[in-house]
């Protein structure tokens, strides 16, 4: 498929909704406390941005008419960011992070604005996690994403990188490559044998944008849906929220790890069950731990809510990697962020907070 392909999915809670054809991963539903509501739902749904299905969804009983037109910026919006992210494809017209990684090591080039404060808050956040969230990370997961794609066309001979080959690229992944200029709206990486990859938060990143301008345009009781990253905005029209099952990352199990209900507000799942593939026995997971340069082993699946989905998407990915001490302690100390862990033997923790979406028995 044309478009971006991310180093991360997120389709982990499952679809409890019969609204339009079901999507691998994530679903939502009214609170089963919820009268039955005067205007049926609607919904829109997308294939073509980040490699993924995107889900309009509309509970608020606007017209047809004005769904339509709502539905669509929300689409033009998500394909304007997907063509900004996008590290494999450029687009007429468009300067886009597959040219900011062609140019490495040359001089700096212009971007469009919107990609210059992307970038700004992508420096934040690794500051915010410690180093977790490194969109600077390109080069080693490149070469987790060539021999993934490897293994899809040809599995008998799949391999994994070498150390020697991960090692190497460590040395390419210093956030200071990022050089970002404000004032002239430029930037540049310096190495050229360095790239950036913002497949851990870009997506929750544009899902952001899209609800930006609903909230704008006065917009609740709409759900964003874009393959797993689910925005909700506002509520539904009596006030209640939406019940979302999060995934039991063990196959073999037919429960839930969870259900809750949330409201005006994002939740994101990463978890090892999705994008994987398999050398020698042995399943390698997307979700890469900088500290050892393979797949995080800490934890099978973990779950952010809040209230900015770029914000979700992006600790979904650093919480993984981190050890429980120090994972909990980043998220506790993160106001109006909850998680839940789900960890190889099916032990669930979370922070203080996150009982609160658990609906009554």
């Amino acid at each position: 498929m044309n478009g971006l392909r991310l180093a991360k999915q997120t389709w982990a809670i499952l679809l409890l909704l019969a609204l339009l054809p079901a999507v691998a991963g994530c679903g939502l539903r009214g609170a089963e406390s919820a009268a039955p509501e005067a205007n049926e739902p609607k919904g829109k749904v997308y294939y073509t941005y980040f490699d993924t299905v995107s889900y309009v969804y509309d509970y608020a009983g606007d017209s047809a008419e004005r769904f339509d037109d709502r539905s669509a910026e929300v689409s033009h919006i998500l394909k304007e960011y997907h063509e900004l992210f996008d590290i494999y494809h450029e687009y007429s017209g468009v300067t886009n992070l597959c040219s900011l990684n062609k140019a490495a090591g040359g001089e700096a080039i212009s971007l469009d604005p919107r990609l210059i404060d992307f970038l700004l808050d992508a420096r934040e956040m690794y500051d915010t996690t410690g180093g977790e969230m490194n969109v600077m990370l390109g080069a080693v997961l490149r070469l987790w994403h060539d021999c993934r794609e490897a293994a899809s066309a040809d599995p008998e001979h799949a391999a994994i990188p070498s150390e020697a080959q991960l090692r190497e690229a460590e040395k390419h992944t210093g956030i200071e490559l990022l050089e970002i200029d404000v004032e002239q709206g430029t930037a540049r990486i310096s190495d050229p044998l360095a790239s950036i990859d913002v497949g851990a938060l870009g997506k929750g990143y544009a899902v952001e944008r899209a609800a930006e301008y609903l909230e704008a345009e006065g917009a609740a009781g709409y759900v964003l849906n874009v393959g797993g990253n689910i925005r909700c905005i506002g509520t539904r029209p009596d006030g209640s929220g939406w019940v979302t099952a999060i995934r039991n990352p063990d196959r073999a199990a037919e429960d839930f790890a969870l259900r809750i209900n949330i409201q005006d507000t994002a939740c994101v799942t990463s978890g090892v069950y999705e994008r994987y593939f398999t050398v020698d026995g042995q399943r390698y997971h997307h979700i890469i731990d900088k500290d050892t340069l393979y797949p995080a082993a800490f934890y099978e699946s973990l779950t952010v809510i809040t209230k900015d989905s770029g914000l979700a998407d992006a600790l979904s990915t650093a919480l993984f990697c981190m050890p429980w001490d120090e994972s909990a302690a980043l998220a506790e100390s993160m106001e109006g962020v909850e998680a839940l862990w789900v960890f190889p033997d099916g032990e669930q923790r979370s922070t203080g907070g996150f009982a609160a979406y658990a609906p009554e028995p």
